[in-house]
């Protein structure tokens, strides 16, 4: 197992929850968490837990981004006139990374982040080969034409566990994306329940 795929499944175990919606997660099969001590009787979280988890779970879905990394966007989100959670998901979801995942060219979010980052991305027609590239609304994002024929872009479009949000116009025959809108929580396809005001709650507290 790589170790990209052995971080991914420990994110899965920590959380106890499929938080990809993937029919190889382990917790499909136990839902306990790693190690020795994981099948102990789990206790109830306090408030402070409950926050933490959420701000972990958000932060492991796109990537196991760094707190650092993680905390700077959720500033960003907490400058913006509105409500703090809803534009933190709006920004996560511009991630380039992000926006490659949901566009079905990739089958999981640390496939698209390395994807990105070797260079088979353009943006606009110019290559972006940074994962955190932050796309606008308009923007169109393809695939490098040497890049098109890549086992991992015919395998992740050929999934049937997820489909493309109507946030993105997406033309896998062309491979290209294009970022409709900047999306709210409930437009998101998350597979399990995301809590951002939690992560709020948490950040306004530490």
């Amino acid at each position: 197992m790589t170790k990209r795929t052995s971080a991914k499944y420990k994110i899965d175990r920590r959380m106890g929850e499929n938080i990809w919606g993937r029919p190889k997660s382990p917790v499909n099969k136990r839902e306990y968490g790693p190690g020795q001590h994981g099948q102990r009787r789990k206790n109830k979280l306090s408030d402070f837990g409950t926050q933490l988890r959420a701000k972990q779970k958000l932060k492991g879905y796109y990537g196991d981004l760094t707190e650092k990394q993680f905390r700077k966007i959720y500033g960003e989100a907490e400058r913006v006139k509105g409500d703090t959670g809803e534009m933190l998901v709006g920004l996560l979801e511009r991630r380039l990374d992000a926006v490659v995942y949901r566009a079905k060219l990739v089958p999981t979010i640390f496939a698209a982040r390395q994807f990105v980052n070797h260079g088979h991305v353009l943006v606009n027609g110019k290559r972006v080969n940074i994962a955190s590239y932050r796309v606008s609304e308009g923007d169109v994002i393809s695939v490098r034409e040497k890049s098109r024929q890549m086992g991992l872009i015919l395998e992740a479009i050929a999934l049937t566990e997820r489909d493309v949000p109507d946030y993105l116009e997406v033309d896998h025959n062309k491979m290209t994306a294009k970022f409709v809108r900047t999306p709210g929580l409930g437009d998101v396809p998350y597979p399990v329940q995301m809590e951002p005001n939690l992560v709020v709650e948490y950040y306004a507290k530490n």
